[in-house]
């Protein structure tokens, strides 16, 4: 069973929806006794950084999650929910992440200057430090939906896979048993049902 967290923010009915497609249970919780229960957690986000950090940290379960973490549970941040993995963003002011992947999230208008921002549509996955376990069952230059103005940078040790808009734009980023997609999974067709479906396989204590 996978745990999405319910914090208020992020399209949670789409995500279970994705995961039924293929054929697994999705919940979603404000529970840290059902994180607990979950074989594995997903961390979802749309909108504004600032809000859904405050969002997530007024739901008292950022301590449920980090210690799910700590048990090796495979976690994965969707969109915002990425970008609140990072040490710190700065969309409209300077404000902390979780601090679980070192790097920063800054505005994708600082490294593009002649293509529309937000980042919205699909785009090709270029594999990095080799094809991480999250994409077995996609190819290197399959494509999926990205909706975005801000992007994760210097965390090139922990990303996995980049796309290009104007310059290298991290799609998504890895550590043990954490990782994140800038993209969108569930609005990524059958793309995004093979990378849910492989996060799937991920067992609690595994290393990726």
């Amino acid at each position: 069973m996978t745990a999405i967290i319910d914090y208020g923010v992020g399209n949670l009915f789409s995500l279970v929806s994705s995961f039924e497609k293929i054929g697994e249970k999705a919940v979603i919780t404000a529970d840290p006794a059902v994180l607990e229960q979950a074989e594995r957690i997903i961390l979802p986000g749309v909108g504004a950084f600032k809000d859904a950090a405050d969002k997530l940290n007024a739901s008292g379960l950022v301590p449920a999650l980090f210690a799910q973490i700590e048990k090796g549970k495979p976690v994965m941040g969707i969109c915002l929910g990425m970008q609140l993995l990072f040490d710190k963003s700065f969309e409209y002011g300077e404000h902390d992440g979780l601090g679980l992947i070192s790097g920063e999230i800054r505005p994708i208008a600082d490294r593009v200057s002649d293509l529309k921002i937000p980042h919205m549509g699909w785009n090709a996955l270029t594999f990095e430090h080799g094809k991480h376990p999250l994409f077995n069952y996609i190819n290197e230059g399959d494509c999926v939906y990205f909706v975005h103005s801000f992007c994760a940078v210097n965390c090139e040790t922990d990303r996995i896979a980049w796309s290009e808009y104007g310059a290298d734009i991290t799609a998504a980023v890895a550590k043990g048993n954490v990782m994140g997609c800038q993209f969108h999974p569930e609005k990524s067709g059958d793309v995004g049902l093979a990378i849910l479906r492989a996060f799937c396989e991920m067992k609690e204590g595994s290393t990726c």
